[in-house]
């Protein structure tokens, strides 16, 4: 079996969540690596910057959905933050600003969808 058969089966039993947080953190990556780069190499920046719009974008369709089955306060919080990144990420482009706030609004909601760790069970107190 070659590599990219394993990958497409494994990308296909991939949890959702699990999905997206990898793609988090592949737009995330690249938005430190835009981040780091010159403010002039607007190639590296802008190609970054969009692809966490679209990724904002496609999460904010998704939740504006009737069908969507999270709560409707998440859905409202998550079209927000969309809007917030696309209104950053302009003035980023504009002002040749740093990324940071998008890197961190990215990395907590990858803490989000991280798998919740069961706790451990104590020993009983004797």
């Amino acid at each position: 079996m070659s590599l990219n058969a394993y990958q497409n089966a494994a990308t296909r039993a991939e949890d959702p969540r699990n999905t997206e947080y990898r793609l988090f953190a592949q737009v995330t990556r690249a938005l430190m690596d835009a981040d780091k780069a010159d403010v002039t190499d607007m190639k590296t920046r802008s190609a970054a910057l969009d692809w966490n719009r679209r990724v904002w974008s496609a999460f904010a369709l998704d939740c504006a959905d009737a069908g969507n089955k999270l709560p409707e306060g998440l859905r409202a919080a998550i079209i927000s933050l969309s809007i917030f990144v696309s209104k950053q990420s302009s003035e980023i482009m504009r002002s040749g600003g740093e990324m940071d706030i998008l890197i961190e609004i990215n990395r907590t909601i990858m803490q989000g969808l991280q798998p919740q760790q069961e706790a451990a069970p104590q020993p009983a107190a004797g």
